[in-house]
């Protein structure tokens, strides 16, 4: 395994942001970033008032602006937002915005995995770029060169992913997705179009869940960023030439599972100043976590663990001392819950939660009761969604340890008979498990490749299935297309693992069948929410239509049916309420 683990493990970082050590912050007020990494080529202005304007950066046909601050917040506190004209006479947007803190991953337990991991944080990829700081709600534009105000173009706004905890301030911030190769691919088929990257805070900074958090009203604060980010869009893109009725919003992983809770967020109600937010929705391997609410039990435990290790345990006001605390104290304390690289895995500390107001309900429940912003999407999955989560759970070798696996750490909700039956939906025998279609090989230990079927069946792929079944049930008018990714196949351990489509699908790195087709498909869905109208590929048909999903292969794609692993949706559909995370 050692000789293929470093690049394999490269390919995963770029989604699942693979965790490194996160730096002192750098406090500073709204201003350009201290530091610049290059030039940009000749600069680029966007006037924003009469006496206000915007200095970006041209390299190529590509113009970028970056790290302009769309809002503030204190810690643990709501986005304001920021008025584009207080920026400056000539606000620098050329360098790289601050990246926002990030949870840190330890790999001192001397395990071959841990190992593995450390050396691959010490590629170039993974070296922190620009300082992490409790100041960076910034967002990043990139358009075709000579756009200008008034030319209307559609937008593509994206959310990173990164398990609400991202690990990496390289990864974890909008310095690392560069649109410039998306564009430049619609400016070839002839449908330019303006891209804009989103920061939110994560971890414990954007998702401390709690009783005590719930009651000051500060839950989903990194749902409230993005939103904020959102309705910056809606009220500035005219001035870089975008077109605010024709956003769509476009996320992977965690991501992706933003994409859907935007479409759910207030119960579904995305206006902003009498206009609506987006128009279209594309979701990569994410999408329905059904969840218990902010102040469930299981959620008290990470405030709880948190409060005491930051050294606040017995005070009046918790929140409030935690508030207070130095950065790299509240850091420290906000890291000390398990991280989504460990054995808890998918079972993640900190995630959105059903808070009343901003998340009204879980999201499968907002679905069912039509109270989310049904518009047209796209939504798939990577074929071996599960494989980089299983690594961490050698122990897990039986039924029996499956069961109190996922009733420990999963599903609290759940009884022992639920799990019993769910587990014993998947065959125990390696040529059933994932990486799919292998055969007897890549059990790297034994259930190493059913509990990684189950993990991606249950926070991407059947959840997928379940999501598509009741959106066209509740909203059948509402077109969606769906997907699966094999593209990988043959990756010894991770087969076509969760993560890939970054360097695949979002930089086109490999210039091969699948990336071309799928940017193309999703530049035709940005124009006109039809990925089938625009440049000529193979015909995509809606999902409703025969429950098909196009399968994306290294040089070719193809039509499968969705209906594998059927026993296992059905249980995970008609028992969805015992399996909130």
């Amino acid at each position: 395994m050692r000789s293929f683990a470093l690049p394999l493990l490269a390919l995963v970082a770029s989604a699942t942001a693979l965790p490194a050590p996160v730096p002192a912050p750098v406090h500073h007020p709204i201003q350009p970033p201290p530091q610049r990494l290059e030039e940009r080529g000749p600069a680029a202005t966007v006037s924003v008032s009469s006496s206000a304007s915007i200095i970006g950066g041209t390299l190529g046909k590509i113009e970028s602006y970056k790290g302009i601050p769309f809002a503030q917040a204190g810690r643990l506190e709501k986005p304001q937002r920021v008025n584009i004209s207080s920026l400056g006479a000539n606000f620098d947007a050329t360098g790289l915005g601050p990246s926002c803190p990030q949870m840190f991953f330890s790999t001192g337990s001397g395990g071959f995995l841990t190992q593995v991991l450390g050396d691959v944080l010490n590629l170039p990829l993974f070296q922190t770029v620009t300082g992490a700081t409790e100041n960076c709600l910034t967002i990043n534009v990139q358009r075709p060169a000579g756009t200008k105000a008034g030319d209307k173009l559609p937008v593509l706004f994206w959310i990173f992913g990164g398990g609400f905890e991202v690990l990496s301030s390289q990864l974890g911030s909008t310095a690392m997705y560069d649109g410039s190769g998306l564009i430049a691919n619609g400016m070839s088929s002839n449908q330019p179009f303006v891209f804009v990257a989103v920061n939110y805070r994560t971890g414990g900074f954007g998702f401390l869940p709690g009783k005590e958090v719930l009651s000051a009203g500060v839950a989903n604060l990194g749902l409230l960023d993005q939103r904020a980010g959102l309705e910056w869009v809606s009220d500035n893109i005219e001035l870089f030439g975008g077109d605010p009725d024709r956003v769509t919003i476009w996320g992977e992983s965690a991501g992706a599972i933003s994409v859907l809770d935007q479409m759910a967020l207030y119960g579904g109600d995305i206006t902003h100043n009498g206009r609506k937010l987006f128009r279209g929705a594309i979701m990569n391997s994410g999408s329905i976590v059904p969840a218990d609410p902010v102040d469930c039990p299981k959620s008290q435990v990470v405030y709880n663990t948190v409060v005491s290790e930051a050294g606040c345990a017995g005070q009046t006001d918790t929140l409030a001392c935690l508030k207070a605390l130095p950065y790299q104290k509240f850091l420290n304390a906000a890291n000390s819950v398990p991280g989504i690289l460990s054995y808890n895995s998918v079972a993640l500390s900190y995630l959105p939660r059903p808070d009343g107001n901003v998340l009204p309900d879980t999201p499968d429940e907002l679905i069912k009761n039509k109270r989310y912003a049904a518009v047209p999407m796209i939504i798939g999955d990577q074929e071996d969604e599960g494989t980089l989560f299983a690594l961490f759970q050698p122990n897990i070798t039986s039924t029996s340890r499956l069961v109190r696996y996922f009733k420990d750490i999963f599903f609290h909700g759940a009884t022992e008979q639920q799990l019993t039956d769910l587990v014993n939906t998947y065959s125990p025998w390696p040529m059933a498990g994932s990486p799919f279609r292998t055969g007897i090989f890549n059990e790297i230990y034994p259930g190493y490749k059913r509990l990684a079927a189950m993990l991606g069946d249950l926070t991407f792929t059947l959840t997928r299935r379940a999501f598509l079944a009741v959106a066209a049930q509740v909203n059948p008018d509402v077109p969606s297309w769906s997907y699966l990714s094999s593209y990988d196949y043959g990756t010894p351990i991770l087969g076509t693992l969760h993560g890939s489509d970054i360097l695949q699908v979002f930089y086109g790195i490999l210039p091969n069948y699948a990336s071309r087709t799928i940017q193309g498909y999703y530049i035709n869905f940005l124009y006109n929410l039809d990925p089938n109208v625009g440049t000529s590929f193979m015909q995509w048909p809606k999902w409703k239509e025969g429950q098909q999903l196009m399968n994306f292969f290294a040089n070719k794609g193809a039509l499968i049916n969705d209906d594998f692993r059927q026993d296992s949706y059905e249980y995970i559909a008609n028992n969805v309420a015992a399996f909130h995370i």
